[in-house]
C-alpha cells in the first residue's frame, strides 16, 4: 500500500464519482494537495461535546475535519469516543456544544437524512447491507435520492470493486464480510456524495482483505472526495492517512498527519503497540 493518496499512481481518477457542487458535478483539478473551504475545512465538527439522549457527555470540546481529496482518520481505544464522533458529525446524537459545517455551511440542526441530502455519505460498521436482496439492489438503494441516471454511476462502481460485478445477482447476505463492506461503500457511492464517511470498514476482515479495502479507499479519495474514517486497526490505517485525530475519553489527544503520528514515541507506545 501507498503511504499517501498522492504519492503514487493508483485509482481512475475518474472524479464524476464524486460530488462537490451538486449531482453530477466533478471536483475542479488542483495541485498541490488539499484545498481548504472558503472559511475553514470542507467538513468539521468543531469542538463538539454531547452524549446520547439525556445521558451523560461522551465527545468533550471534540474536533475533527477533513478536506477535498484528504483521508482522514480517527483512532484511539476502546471507548474512546471515535464512532459517537463519527455519528455526531452525521447528525445521530445532540450536541450540547460546537456545531458541524459543510463547505461553510452550518448544519448542526440538521437530521441525518437531510445531511445525506445536502452530500454525506455515510457507511456504519454494522447492518449496512441489505441482506435479502441483490448486490445490484442494494446499489440502486443507494441512489434513492436521485432523479438522474444513474447507470454511469454503477459502472463506476463496479470497476472500483470487480467482484460486485460479477456477484451482482446474488443476495448480498451471501457475501464475505469483505465483499459486504464493498457493497456497503459502493451503495454510499451511488448517491454521489461530497464527503464520504466510514465507520470501522474493515472491522472482522482478514489482513489481505483489510488492504484491498484500503487500496480502494485510497482510489476513492484520488477523485477528490473527502473520506473521514473511524479504524480499529490504527496503524495500518494512519499508514494511508493525510490526517489523524486520536481520541481519548471523547477528546482530542493527539493530532496530526499519518506520518507524524506514526512517528511520535507517545502515540506509538500508547496507541500502537510500541
Amino acid at each position: 500500500m501507498s503511504g499517501s493518496a498522492y504519492q503514487d499512481d493508483r485509482g481512475n481518477k475518474d472524479r464524476s464519482i464524486a460530488n462537490p457542487d451538486g449531482q453530477g458535478s466533478a471536483v475542479p483539478e488542483h495541485k498541490g494537495g488539499t484545498r481548504p473551504a472558503p472559511g475553514g475545512p470542507y467538513l468539521i465538527g468543531d469542538s463538539m461535546t454531547g452524549g446520547y439522549g439525556k445521558g451523560p457527555d461522551i465527545l468533550h470540546d471534540c474536533t475533527i475535519s477533513v478536506e477535498k481529496g484528504e483521508i482522514a482518520v480517527i483512532v484511539g481505544p476502546n471507548g474512546a469516543g471515535k464512532s459517537t464522533a463519527m455519528k455526531a458529525v452525521f447528525g445521530m446524537l445532540d450536541l450540547r456544544g460546537g456545531a458541524v459545517r459543510l463547505d461553510g455551511e452550518d448544519i448542526s440542526d440538521l437530521s441525518p437524512q437531510d445531511r445525506v441530502i445536502k452530500g454525506m455519505g455515510f457507511v456504519p460498521q454494522t447492518h449496512n447491507i441489505f441482506t435479502s436482496m441483490s448486490v445490484e439492489e442494494n446499489l440502486e438503494m443507494g441512489a434513492f435520492i436521485r432523479r438522474d441516471d444513474f447507470r454511469d454511476t454503477m459502472a463506476q462502481v463496479y470497476d472500483l470493486f470487480p467482484i460486485l460485478k460479477e456477484k451482482r445477482r446474488q443476495p448480498a447476505g451471501e457475501l464475505s464480510g469483505g465483499q459486504r463492506q464493498q457493497v456497503a461503500v459502493g451503495r454510499a457511492l451511488m448517491t454521489q456524495p461530497k464527503v464520504l464517511m466510514l465507520d470501522e470498514p474493515t472491522a472482522g476482515v482478514s489482513p489481505i482483505v483489510m488492504d484491498e479495502l484500503f487500496d480502494r479507499i485510497i482510489e476513492v479519495a484520488r477523485t477528490g472526495l473527502p473520506i473521514l474514517m473511524v479504524e480499529q486497526n490504527a496503524r495500518q490505517a494512519l499508514e494511508i492517512a493525510d490526517k489523524g485525530y486520536v481520541l481519548v475519553q471523547g477528546a482530542n489527544a493527539h493530532t496530526g498527519t499519518g506520518k507524524e503520528l506514526l512517528a511520535d514515541e507517545q502515540v506509538r507506545r500508547s496507541f500502537l503497540g510500541g
